[in-house]
Protein backbone atom coordinates (compact mmCIF):
# COMPACT_ATOMS: atom_id res chain seq x y z
CA UNK A 1 0.00 0.00 0.00
CA UNK A 2 1.34 3.05 -0.94
CA UNK A 3 0.88 6.36 1.37
CA UNK A 4 -0.24 9.62 -0.13
CA UNK A 5 0.84 12.78 0.60
CA UNK A 6 -2.58 13.64 2.37
CA UNK A 7 -2.41 10.14 4.21
CA UNK A 8 0.98 11.23 5.74
CA UNK A 9 -0.43 14.39 6.75
CA UNK A 10 -3.34 12.39 8.74
CA UNK A 11 -0.57 10.25 10.40
CA UNK A 12 2.02 13.11 11.03
CA UNK A 13 0.30 13.88 14.76
CA UNK A 14 -0.03 10.26 15.42
CA UNK A 15 3.67 9.82 14.76
CA UNK A 16 4.69 12.71 16.22
CA UNK A 17 2.90 11.72 19.96
CA UNK A 18 5.07 7.97 19.28
CA UNK A 19 7.95 9.41 18.53
CA UNK A 20 7.88 12.25 21.80
CA UNK A 21 6.74 8.71 24.00
CA UNK A 22 9.56 6.81 22.71
CA UNK A 23 12.03 9.65 23.98
CA UNK A 24 10.01 9.61 27.09
CA UNK A 25 10.16 6.03 27.36
CA UNK A 26 14.28 5.92 26.82
CA UNK A 27 14.96 8.70 29.36
CA UNK A 28 12.60 6.84 31.76
CA UNK A 29 14.79 3.72 31.29
CA UNK A 30 17.93 5.61 31.40
CA UNK A 31 16.93 7.13 34.83
CA UNK A 32 15.40 3.49 36.34
CA UNK A 33 19.03 2.27 35.18
CA UNK A 34 20.85 4.99 36.66
CA UNK A 35 18.47 4.97 39.83
CA UNK A 36 19.02 0.89 40.15
CA UNK A 37 22.77 1.06 40.00
CA UNK A 38 22.47 4.18 42.86
CA UNK A 39 20.99 1.97 45.21
CA UNK A 40 23.33 -1.43 44.36
CA UNK A 41 26.18 1.11 45.34
CA UNK A 42 24.43 2.51 48.29
CA UNK A 43 23.78 -1.02 48.97
CA UNK A 44 27.15 -2.36 48.99
CA UNK A 45 28.83 1.16 50.57
CA UNK A 46 25.82 0.10 53.67
CA UNK A 47 27.20 -3.73 53.95
CA UNK A 48 30.81 -2.21 54.17
CA UNK A 49 29.79 -0.09 57.03
CA UNK A 50 27.80 -3.28 58.75
CA UNK A 51 30.65 -5.59 58.39
CA UNK A 52 33.02 -2.45 59.82
CA UNK A 53 30.40 -1.75 62.47
CA UNK A 54 30.71 -5.71 63.29
CA UNK A 55 34.57 -6.03 63.19
CA UNK A 56 35.04 -2.69 65.64
CA UNK A 57 32.06 -4.59 67.62
CA UNK A 58 33.98 -7.97 68.03
CA UNK A 59 37.74 -5.96 68.56
CA UNK A 60 36.14 -4.55 71.74
CA UNK A 61 34.59 -7.57 72.90
CA UNK A 62 37.79 -9.45 72.34
CA UNK A 63 39.62 -6.36 73.96
CA UNK A 64 37.16 -6.31 77.17
CA UNK A 65 37.70 -10.55 77.32
CA UNK A 66 41.25 -9.47 77.55
CA UNK A 67 41.17 -6.50 79.95
CA UNK A 68 38.00 -7.34 82.30
CA UNK A 69 40.99 -9.71 84.25
CA UNK A 70 43.10 -7.22 84.80
CA UNK A 71 41.00 -4.41 85.88
CA UNK A 72 40.61 -4.87 89.13
CA UNK A 73 44.66 -4.73 89.38
CA UNK A 74 45.09 -1.64 87.26
CA UNK A 75 42.34 0.22 89.61
CA UNK A 76 44.65 -1.00 92.75
CA UNK A 77 47.79 0.56 91.51
CA UNK A 78 45.61 3.63 90.46
CA UNK A 79 44.56 3.99 93.97
CA UNK A 80 47.98 3.33 95.43
CA UNK A 81 49.00 6.24 93.20
CA UNK A 82 51.45 4.20 91.17
CA UNK A 83 50.06 5.46 88.06
CA UNK A 84 50.52 9.63 86.97
CA UNK A 85 51.97 12.23 89.07
CA UNK A 86 53.56 11.98 92.32
CA UNK A 87 51.69 12.11 95.53
CA UNK A 88 53.71 14.58 97.67
CA UNK A 89 50.83 16.35 99.54
CA UNK A 90 49.20 13.02 100.32
CA UNK A 91 52.29 10.69 101.53
CA UNK A 92 53.11 13.67 103.54
CA UNK A 93 50.08 13.72 105.29
CA UNK A 94 50.08 9.73 105.63
CA UNK A 95 53.19 9.88 107.84
CA UNK A 96 51.25 12.64 109.81
CA UNK A 97 47.79 10.32 110.07
CA UNK A 98 50.46 7.30 110.59
CA UNK A 99 52.28 8.85 113.59
CA UNK A 100 48.86 10.14 115.44
CA UNK A 101 47.40 6.68 114.62
CA UNK A 102 50.11 4.98 116.15
CA UNK A 103 51.07 7.14 119.28
CA UNK A 104 54.47 7.96 117.24
CA UNK A 105 57.45 10.26 117.79
CA UNK A 106 57.69 13.17 115.41
CA UNK A 107 58.44 11.75 112.14
CA UNK A 108 61.12 14.01 110.02
CA UNK A 109 61.23 13.66 106.16
CA UNK A 110 63.54 14.71 103.14
CA UNK A 111 61.64 14.10 99.78
CA UNK A 112 64.29 14.53 96.75
CA UNK A 113 63.47 15.78 93.28
CA UNK A 114 61.65 12.72 91.13
CA UNK A 115 63.72 11.13 88.54
CA UNK A 116 64.09 8.37 86.19
CA UNK A 117 64.24 4.51 87.48
CA UNK A 118 67.39 2.63 85.73
CA UNK A 119 66.29 -0.91 86.65
CA UNK A 120 69.00 -3.48 84.93
CA UNK A 121 65.60 -5.22 82.96
CA UNK A 122 62.76 -2.23 82.89
CA UNK A 123 59.28 -3.22 83.53
CA UNK A 124 57.70 -0.59 81.66
CA UNK A 125 57.88 -0.38 77.92
CA UNK A 126 56.42 1.84 75.36
CA UNK A 127 55.34 5.63 76.04
CA UNK A 128 56.21 5.30 79.32
CA UNK A 129 58.93 5.50 81.95
CA UNK A 130 59.26 4.22 85.34
CA UNK A 131 60.18 7.17 87.87
CA UNK A 132 61.19 7.33 91.65
CA UNK A 133 61.04 9.75 94.52
CA UNK A 134 63.42 9.36 97.19
CA UNK A 135 62.80 9.92 100.52
CA UNK A 136 64.15 10.12 103.69
CA UNK A 137 62.74 9.48 106.88
CA UNK A 138 63.85 9.81 110.32
CA UNK A 139 62.12 8.73 113.40
CA UNK A 140 62.34 8.50 117.46
CA UNK A 141 60.99 4.90 118.38
CA UNK A 142 60.32 3.62 121.77
CA UNK A 143 61.66 -0.09 120.63
CA UNK A 144 61.74 -1.60 116.98
CA UNK A 145 58.34 -2.48 117.00
CA UNK A 146 57.15 1.31 116.21
CA UNK A 147 59.17 0.96 112.87
CA UNK A 148 57.82 -2.40 111.54
CA UNK A 149 54.34 -0.64 112.52
CA UNK A 150 55.07 2.57 110.44
CA UNK A 151 56.48 0.31 107.73
CA UNK A 152 53.98 -1.98 107.09
CA UNK A 153 51.26 0.87 107.46
CA UNK A 154 52.83 2.45 104.70
CA UNK A 155 53.27 -0.45 102.17
CA UNK A 156 49.88 -1.18 103.56
CA UNK A 157 47.91 2.17 101.84
CA UNK A 158 50.74 3.04 98.60
CA UNK A 159 51.15 -0.99 97.48
CA UNK A 160 53.67 -0.71 94.45
CA UNK A 161 54.25 2.84 95.06
CA UNK A 162 56.10 2.08 98.17
CA UNK A 163 59.91 0.96 97.91
CA UNK A 164 61.29 0.44 100.95
CA UNK A 165 65.26 0.54 100.16
CA UNK A 166 66.99 0.21 103.56
CA UNK A 167 66.84 1.56 107.13
CA UNK A 168 69.28 1.66 110.21
CA UNK A 169 68.36 1.96 113.99
CA UNK A 170 71.00 3.95 116.36
CA UNK A 171 70.35 3.15 120.20
CA UNK A 172 70.19 6.96 121.92
CA UNK A 173 71.81 7.66 125.17
CA UNK A 174 73.66 4.66 127.50
CA UNK A 175 71.55 1.95 126.58
CA UNK A 176 68.76 2.45 129.79
CA UNK A 177 65.30 1.78 128.43
CA UNK A 178 62.69 4.44 128.91
CA UNK A 179 59.30 4.06 128.56
CA UNK A 180 58.15 7.38 128.04
CA UNK A 181 61.24 8.90 125.76
CA UNK A 182 62.80 7.71 122.62
CA UNK A 183 65.37 4.63 123.24
CA UNK A 184 65.82 4.52 119.51
CA UNK A 185 66.14 6.52 116.46
CA UNK A 186 65.30 4.90 113.01
CA UNK A 187 66.60 6.49 109.52
CA UNK A 188 65.22 4.49 106.27
CA UNK A 189 65.54 5.15 103.03
CA UNK A 190 62.56 5.29 100.76
CA UNK A 191 61.70 5.04 97.48
CA UNK A 192 58.24 6.33 96.17
CA UNK A 193 57.83 4.40 92.44
CA UNK A 194 55.57 6.21 90.05
CA UNK A 195 54.54 5.34 86.32
CA UNK A 196 53.87 8.19 83.95
CA UNK A 197 54.28 8.80 79.74
CA UNK A 198 57.98 10.06 79.37
CA UNK A 199 59.09 13.18 77.77
CA UNK A 200 60.14 11.98 74.58
CA UNK A 201 56.90 9.93 74.00
CA UNK A 202 55.21 13.27 74.49
CA UNK A 203 57.27 14.93 72.23
CA UNK A 204 56.55 12.46 69.31
CA UNK A 205 52.48 13.21 69.96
Amino acid sequence: MRLTGYDWKVLQPALIVLGVVACIVMILLGYAVRQQEQARQAMRAQQIRLDQARNRFQTLGARKDITLPYQKLYLDLVRQGFFGEERRREWIDDLGRIRRQYKLFDISYYIGVRESYKLPRNPVNGVYELYRSPMRIEVPLLHEGDLLVMIDALAHRWGASFGLRECGISRIGEGTVNNDEPNLNASCEIDWQTVAESPQAGGRS
